[in-house]
């Protein structure tokens, strides 16, 4: 059904320019708190820890402490590098073990959602539980912050978060989309400290009533003044801990401590002319990679941009990207990771597209992730620096559990995990589930270079190939490039698309056979970009989202 008040999610607004640092994120607040930290003299990479660690706090529902950090950046010195933050499975998270945990449950129907599609009656039916205790791998997020500032900013780790411990101890007003997720938050938490921590008088905050999260605010001057072992070896640690543990999962604090962050190499494509650069495995970054590729094969973006053909192209692309990044993409420490991202095999994959709807299996890990809830953030400086930073605790508040008197939500990206040996993201000790989490970064040449993403599970890399077509295909501003109405393949199969797109491109995917489904916008991801061509910089924010592109 679509949203009855479409036109509020047409932004009517400008690409924002600045001249020394620019900010794109979901919160209006959050982006200030990059800005000032720019201000400070911090460069792109302090921005984005601070704009991150605002996040958590004017925008819970959808990021956290006891969550992963993801990033992929290009510095003033021409580097292209990207850096994981993502902890696996506890030591003793065995598939026998969480079967037998299960098994011994008095009732695991609160693991699962109500339309999960699990037989949460019969034990050895049940998939990998979404919600409590199983569902929860080691977060990456403190020591991805510190990594963050220690190899690449010029600040320290209290100066960026300092603006987020003030807004959570001093309080903020609650946006409108954000009000909207928090809601959820009244069935999620059931456990007294948790509801403490995020609810007021049990209920979720309204529009525009003030909250403060003490406790947070309390866990992140702790982390300002101790540093992030804090999280992983100090009192933070055992309350994590132990918090699993009372329900009955795995996790230990020697699990915890024993987690690092790394600097990797990204994986890249070329798309008509431009370079693209994404997260190599567990994350999906292969999909749009793949995705892209078929799509510059089968000529897609040579269509125009308000023609069913080319929403045509370019989801039967995506819908061959999904099948083979579903079926391969894991670990791979655990598993080879066939070359998904290259040209021939992306040739080969087109050879069957025609002018009809195909069939093609989405071979979803985890059909719960279709929407997750995540924070992206772009930020640009005027040194040459260009970083996208995104966040997430996978679904809103994550599993339904707070860490003692911490304030910090644990994520349930373990979720993603399989119960079935077979699969290729079966449940192993210190494995690291697939990750739908990918920042980007797009080399458009002549020293032009843009951070981009497009949160929200499986929509991430649809939205990636959507807003680089938008550029690139059809020279569009960065703002008008987030703002032209969205499509997504989806698991069950169907085509969604929004209200906005033309009724008669709507009519025509359908006779092309394909199942057109029409959705509100805030299911189409949100996306952020910020860009540096020169000396120019450049912004836009995802109008589907609370959120702006702030500079100075």
């Amino acid at each position: 059904m679509s949203d009855p008040d479409l036109d509020r999610f047409v932004s009517r607004r400008s690409t924002t320019y600045a001249p020394n640092g620019l900010v794109a994120t979901s919160q209006p607040l959050a982006a200030e708190a990059g800005v000032e930290i720019l201000r400070a003299g911090g460069n792109a990479f302090d921005a984005a820890v601070a704009t991150a660690a605002a996040l958590n706090v004017v925008e819970p529902t959808s990021t956290g402490l006891g969550g992963d950090v993801f990033a992929l950046y290009r510095t003033a010195d021409g580097e292209v590098g990207a850096m994981r933050s993502c902890g696996g499975a506890p030591a003793d998270a065995t598939i026998e073990n969480v079967r037998e945990s299960l098994r011994e449950a008095d009732d695991i129907s609160s693991y699962y959602p109500d339309d999960g599609g699990y037989a949460v009656d019969d034990t050895e039916e049940a998939g990998m539980p979404f919600y409590g205790p199983h569902a929860v791998t080691v977060p990456g997020t403190a020591r991805g912050w510190e990594a963050t500032v220690q190899e690449l900013g010029r600040l320290t780790l209290a100066d960026a978060l300092e603006p987020a411990i003030g807004y959570a101890t001093e309080g903020y007003p609650v946006s409108e989309v954000i009000a909207s997720y928090w809601q959820g938050a009244e069935e999620l938490f059931t456990d007294e400290n948790a509801r403490e921590a995020y609810l007021f008088d049990g209920e979720a905050p309204s529009v525009g009533e003030t909250a403060r999260l003490p406790k947070l605010g309390e866990s992140m001057r702790r982390i300002a003044e101790e540093g992030a072992d804090v999280v992983y070896e100090g009192e933070i640690a055992e309350q994590i801990a132990d918090e699993i543990q009372s329900h009955g999962g795995f996790m230990t604090v020697e699990d915890l401590a024993a987690f690092e962050p790394e600097f990797l190499d990204p994986v890249s494509t070329t798309y008509n002319g431009a370079e693209i650069y994404e997260l190599p495995p567990n994350n999906q970054g292969l999909i749009a990679l793949e995705a892209l590729n078929i799509a510059e094969e089968l000529g897609a973006g040579e269509h125009p941009i308000d023609s069913p053909e080319r929403v045509h192209y370019f989801a039967e692309a995506t819908k061959r990207a999904f099948h083979d990044g579903h079926r391969y993409i894991t670990d791979p420490e655990y598993e080879e990771i066939p070359p998904l991202a290259s040209k021939s095999y992306a040739a080969e994959r087109a050879a069957d597209v025609d002018d009809t709807a195909s069939d093609v299996s989405f071979g979803v890990p985890n059909a719960n992730a279709e929407d997750a809830d995540t924070v992206l953030l772009t930020v640009a400086d005027d040194e040459g620096n260009v970083v996208s930073y995104i966040n997430s605790r996978f679904a809103g508040f994550g599993s339904g559990l707070v860490a003692g008197d911490t304030g910090i939500a644990l994520q349930n990206r373990g979720s993603s995990f399989s119960l079935d040996p077979d699969h290729p993201n079966s449940l192993e000790p210190g494995k690291r589930p697939f990750h739908t989490l990918i920042p980007a970064v797009a080399d458009f040449g002549d020293d032009d270079w843009a951070a981009f993403g497009v949160m929200g599970g499986y929509m991430q890399p649809q939205g990636h190939v959507q807003v680089i077509s938008n550029i690139v295909d059809y020279d569009m501003p960065l703002q008008a490039a987030l703002d032209q109405p969205r499509w997504r393949y989806r698991e069950d199969g169907s085509l969604a698309v929004e209200g906005r797109m033309d009724g008669n491109v709507q009519s025509k995917l359908a006779r092309m056979g394909h199942d057109v489904r029409v959705l509100p916008p805030v299911s189409f991801g949100g996306a952020q970009i910020t860009r540096r061509e020169g000396e120019t910089l450049s912004g836009a924010t995802e109008p589907r989202k609370d959120g702006s592109a702030s500079g100075y």
